[in-house]
């Protein structure tokens, strides 16, 4: 809005063409993202406190966690709005790649939002059915990619981190690829919310990681000198980056560790579905495996588990997702947490690599 508002002013006065760079409205957007979290948390945590929307916990999990019945969940409506208003304000509106990424953000952020409010309306850790939240992410995601796959200017081929020669052409398969991805970004943060500050960390390294990604695959001088795809437009997705940078450090001063509320599924599920996202417009879609790196593990554990529960009766960590099996060994949380966060920090300058190593 304020891009469309005052560069056209930069005939008149030269200041204004400041907003034609993307690299300023990204920064912008992210200072914004992070006041709206600074302002708001305090009165979102107040009325949360105040209507009793509290966490309901499993009394299967840590006993340490028994503490924690209570405290404020559905923060996530904190990180949404701080997504979407700075979006709004410093991206280019007419750009397809924004809209369809803040469909995917706030769809699956109001998935979320019910399977929160039926947790807390019943006072208990079950929301929406498996079944029932799995069929309306696959429909917001199969829209998003039906979107991207009829845009003329969208490629449909698959590029493969370290090797620039290998880019297979997947055609209509694209669009179940794209499903998959999103999706499996949006359920592998989810599962990763599990402990205070653990899943908001390796999100606010994913999206600066992807920020660079992203400014990268739009320009197109340095996307040939790279030899990676270049996408025309998905430069403003930087813009996106930046705001869930923000928005993830604004609500990490509220959720580290004791952590005075949780973003609960509205804000795991959305930041999630962001991620994938622009994974897949960047044309990063793999290299999403090396920066959601702990996502990836913390969701192959819950697999892995069940699996060998289901198969030989057998369970492969003491419980799943791993993050708990650490907590059950006798890791104090703070530990667990900061160290995951220092893995994902390894693995973003891993994926930042496969720029160069091709």
């Amino acid at each position: 809005m304020l891009y469309h508002l005052l560069y056209p002013l930069h005939t008149e006065f030269s200041v204004f063409y400041v907003f034609k760079f993307i690299t300023f409205r990204t920064i912008y957007a992210a200072i914004t993202a992070l006041l709206i979290s600074f302002l708001l948390g305090p009165w979102l945590i107040r009325t949360l406190s105040r209507l009793q929307i509290g966490q309901s916990i499993r009394k299967v999990g840590p006993e340490s966690h028994f503490k924690k019945e209570g405290t404020p969940t559905m923060g996530g409506t904190l990180i949404l709005l701080a997504i979407v208003l700075p979006v709004l304000l410093w991206a280019d509106l007419n750009n397809i790649y924004v809209w369809i990424t803040l469909l995917v953000t706030v769809g699956f952020g109001a998935v979320g939002f019910i399977d929160d409010y039926r947790k807390v309306k019943r006072k208990s850790s079950d929301g929406l059915s498996a079944r029932g939240k799995m069929f309306w992410l696959l429909l917001v995601s199969t829209a998003a990619a039906a979107l991207l796959y009829i845009y003329p200017s969208f490629d449909t081929t698959l590029a493969f981190p370290f090797f620039k020669g290998l880019r297979p052409e997947l055609g209509l398969l694209y669009v179940p690829f794209i499903v998959l991805v999103v999706v499996g970004s949006g359920n592998a943060v989810n599962l990763t919310d599990g402990l205070d500050g653990l899943a908001i960390g390796p999100m606010i390294i994913a999206s600066a990681t992807y920020l660079l990604f992203a400014y990268v695959a739009g320009n197109a001088k340095l996307a040939a000198y790279l030899q990676i795809s270049s996408v025309q437009g998905a430069g403003e997705l930087a813009i996106v980056c930046g705001a869930m940078v923000g928005a993830g450090l604004g609500f990490l001063w509220f959720n580290t560790y004791p952590a005075q509320v949780f973003m609960g599924d509205v804000g795991s599920l959305s930041l999630g579905g962001a991620l994938g996202t622009i994974a897949v417009i960047t044309k990063q879609e793999l290299v999403l495996v090396i920066v959601g790196g702990i996502f990836v593990v913390e969701a192959l554990s819950v697999i892995a588990q069940v699996t060998s529960f289901r198969l030989w009766g057998k369970r492969i960590f003491r419980m799943a997702p791993i993050h708990h099996h650490f907590e059950l060994k006798g890791w104090p949380e703070p530990k667990i947490i900061v160290r995951f966060w220092i893995i994902s920090i390894i693995l973003a300058l891993i994926a930042l690599s496969t720029l160069k190593l091709r």
